[in-house]
C-alpha cells in the first residue's frame, strides 16, 4: 500500500519541503562550480600556450621555420636553433619507451597472472612508489652511481661486442664517458616504468574472468591466454598507457640534465652527449636577460615542447576514451 507524503499543516498539496528546495538550489550551484573549474583549467592551459608563443615570437620571426631544424646554438652571436634539442628530446623519450615497456609488461603480467595473492599487493605498491621519487633524486642517483657503472662496465662491453657489427655498430662506438643519450634514456625508463606498469596491471585486471577461463578450458597455457585473450582485449588501453609514459618522458628536466652530457651537437652514437629541450631551458634560463633574443629562443623551445607533449597526451586520452566507449 502506498503511503501519502507528509506535508506541513496548511501547505498546499504538492508543495516541496524546505530540505527539498535547498537540494534543488544546491544542484545547479554544484554543476556551475564544476563547469567553472573545467573552464578555468582550459583558460589556464590557453594562457600558458599563448604566453609561450608570444614570448618566443621574436625568435620565430628572426629565424623562421629553420629554427626547428637548425643545430646552431651560439649566445655570443645570437644565433639559435632547436634542432639538437628536439632530436635529443625525441630520441631519449623513444629509447626510454623501448626500455621501459618490456619491463612494465613483465611486471604487470607477473602481478596479474603469476604472482600469488599475498605477493601482488606489496610488489605493486613497491613499483608504484617509484613514481613518488623526485626527479632530482633520480638525476643524482644516475650521475653518482649509474654513470660510473656505465663507463666502467656496460658501455665498454657494448662497444666491444656490438661496436663492430655491420649496420648498427655505429650506434655503439665512441669513448665510454658514462653519461650521454643512452644513460639519460635509461634513467627516463626507470622513471616512467611505474606509470606504464600500473596502467597495464589495471587494464589486465579488467578482462572478464569468463574469457580467460574459457581459454584455459580449451587447454591454453598462461602465455597463450595473455597473447590471445588479454592483450587483444586491452590493446587500446595499453597503448594509451604507453603514450602517457611517453608524455612523462618528453618533459623530464632535472634527471636528464644530470646525465645527458649537455652538449649542443647531434651524435650518431648512443654514448655521445647531447641535450633536450627541458635540459637547455633549465641550464640557460637563469642566464637570459629579460627581452633578449636568447630568452625568446628558450620560450620558443618551451612552446615546441608544450605542443609535442600536448599532442602525445591528447592521443593517449583519445585511445583511452575510445576503449571505454567500446
Amino acid at each position: 500500500m502506498s503511503q501519502a507524503v507528509a506535508t506541513p499543516l496548511g501547505a498546499p498539496m504538492g508543495a516541496k519541503s524546505a530540505p527539498a528546495r535547498r537540494a534543488n538550489i544546491g544542484d545547479p550551484i554544484f554543476a556551475l562550480a564544476c563547469r567553472a573549474a573545467g573552464a578555468g583549467v582550459l583558460l589556464l592551459l590557453g594562457g600558458i600556450i599563448i604566453s609561450l608563443f608570444l614570448g618566443g615570437l621574436p625568435a620565430f620571426q628572426k629565424f623562421g621555420i629553420e629554427f626547428l631544424w637548425s643545430t646552431e646554438w651560439d649566445p655570443v652571436t645570437e644565433v639559435f636553433g632547436a634542432g639538437v634539442s628536439i632530436y635529443g628530446t625525441v630520441v631519449t623519450a623513444i629509447m626510454a619507451i623501448l626500455l621501459a615497456v618490456p619491463v612494465a609488461f613483465g611486471v604487470a603480467f607477473t602481478l596479474t597472472e603469476l604472482a600469488p595473492n599475498w605477493l601482488r599487493r606489496p610488489v605493486g605498491t613497491a613499483v608504484e612508489l617509484l613514481a613518488a621519487v623526485p626527479s632530482i633524486i633520480y638525476g643524482m642517483w644516475g650521475f653518482f652511481l649509474i654513470a660510473p657503472l656505465m663507463s666502467q662496465y656496460v658501455q665498454p662491453a657494448l662497444i666491444d661486442s656490438l661496436g663492430e657489427m655491420p649496420g648498427i655498430g655505429f650506434l655503439f662506438q665512441g669513448p665510454p664517458f658514462g653519461t650521454g643519450i643512452f644513460t639519460a634514456a635509461l634513467i627516463l625508463a626507470i622513471m616512467i616504468l611505474p606509470f606504464i606498469a600500473a596502467t597495464m596491471r589495471d587494464v589486465f585486471e579488467q578482462v572478464p574472468p569468463v574469457f580467460k577461463e574459457s581459454a584455459y578450458g580449451l587447454g591454453c597455457t598462461t602465455w597463450e591466454v595473455m597473447k590471445g585473450v588479454v592483450l587483444p582485449y586491452t590493446r587500446v588501453s595499453v597503448a594509451g598507457g604507453v603514450m602517457l609514459g611517453l608524455g612523462r618522458a618528453l618533459g623530464e628536466t632535472m634527471a636528464v640534465t644530470f646525465v645527458i652530457g649537455n652538449a649542443n651537437r647531434i651524435t650518431t652514437t648512443l654514448f655521445g652527449p647531447g641535450n633536450t629541450i627541458a635540459s637547455v631551458v633549465a641550464l640557460e634560463f637563469g642566464e637570459s636577460e629579460a627581452g633578449s633574443l636568447k630568452l625568446s629562443a628558450l620560450l620558443a623551445l618551451g612552446f615546441i615542447l608544450f605542443v609535442i607533449s600536448f599532442i602525445v597526451l591528447a592521443a593517449s586520452r583519445y585511445l583511452l576514451r575510445s576503449r571505454l566507449k567500446g
